[in-house]
């Protein structure tokens, strides 16, 4: 084979060992203006001639070979421009307007589709800088039309609205209240105790309260113990119509024994020991007399001249064996002692009349 034999396929040539085609130099017309020279280039070196004397193809183009991919056709086909990669885009969605039921709180937002650039728009158009991107504004997102409800579902909801609302309430029963009481009481939180002190300080109130009321009875009643007496008597006198006195003084272990008795002009009070049967009485009547009629008609009858003559406060008491005798106011005075009464209680007991 001649060296660099080509082939010409379509009015292009090609290389006949390589198939790579062949590019055509075109000689321009030197141009006249001047222009500086450059310097001059290293020449080439030249490729290492094979056998033959033809160029070896893979020091002139690469060491990489290619095959033919249109010598081993019969009909090759008129190579054609590259064509653009057929990018698919996203078409946004296609919204629809349906109701929204009350029911429902939360609905998802609709997807946000992002346009997909052009790839060669995107290769020409200059890069944009930063600060000015930055600095761009946003364009406002279009907010989406409120949905409208269909007036079929409208309807629908005021029927069920009605419905419910014309329900009769259920009557509760008894039972039903009063457990429902119960759980009431029993979920309250229970109260706190008492404290310790707030105990101890009505505790000692109560025993102060009931103090004092044992205080004011002890009182009353020693007052009635002493008073009872000179009641009876009052009534006893009230009653006899004379003016009978109780005696100041009494002998120590001798009470009044109840009731007194009485009659027309007379009151008798009797004494009784709290330890044994002794006992003396007072006899108290309405008479006209002086000393000396009562020395002989009380006194000298019963002791005969074995009695003794006492002056004091006024009065003249005669006093024998365990009796005496006197009269003061219109009223005789005889005490008659069955107990070991002395001279000086009895002038005690007459002196306190």
């Amino acid at each position: 084979m001649a060296p660099h034999k080509t082939v010409t396929i379509n009015g292009r040539r090609y290389d006949a060992v390589t198939g790579l085609p062949i590019e055509e130099v075109q000689v321009t017309a030197p141009d006249k203006t001047p222009i500086k020279k450059p310097k001059p280039a290293p020449a080439p070196k030249k490729a290492p001639a094979t056998e033959r004397g033809t160029t070896n193809a893979a020091v002139a183009h690469g060491a990489t070979v290619q095959r033919s991919q249109t010598l081993a056709r019969r009909a090759t086909k008129k190579p054609a421009a590259p064509q653009k990669p057929v990018l698919k885009r996203n078409t946004p969605g296609r919204h629809m307007d349906i109701a929204r039921s009350a029911s429902v709180s939360k609905f998802a937002s609709h997807p946000d589709t992002k346009p997909v650039a052009d790839p060669i728009t995107k290769a020409v158009t200059a890069p944009v800088p930063k600060a000015i991107s930055k600095q761009a504004p946003k364009p406002a997102a279009k907010p989406d039309k409120p949905a409208r409800v269909h007036p079929v579902a409208q309807r629908a909801l005021v029927r069920a609205e009605t419905k419910k609302a014309s329900t009769p309430a259920k009557a509760v029963t008894a039972k039903e209240v009063k457990d429902a009481e119960i759980a009431k009481a029993l979920a309250a939180p229970k109260a706190p105790a008492p404290k310790r002190e707030k105990k101890d300080r009505k505790t000692l109130r109560r025993v102060i309260i009931v103090a004092a009321a044992a205080l004011v009875l002890a009182i009353i009643a020693f007052a009635a113990w002493r008073l009872i007496p000179n009641i009876s008597v009052s009534v006893a006198a009230a009653q006899a119509g004379i003016e009978a006195t109780y005696p100041e003084y009494t002998p120590d272990g001798y009470s009044l024994s109840q009731p007194v008795t009485f009659g027309d002009g007379e009151v008798s009070l009797k004494f009784t020991s709290n330890s044994n049967d002794n006992y003396y009485t007072i006899d108290q009547t309405r008479s006209s007399w002086d000393s000396s009629a009562v020395l002989d008609n009380v006194v000298t009858p019963a002791a005969g001249a074995d009695y003794t003559t006492t002056k004091e406060r006024g009065l003249t008491i005669y006093t024998y064996e365990s009796s005496a005798a006197w009269v003061n106011g219109g009223i005789l005075y005889e005490i008659d002692s069955k107990a070991p009464l002395s001279g000086d209680q009895i002038r005690k007991i007459a002196t306190s009349l």
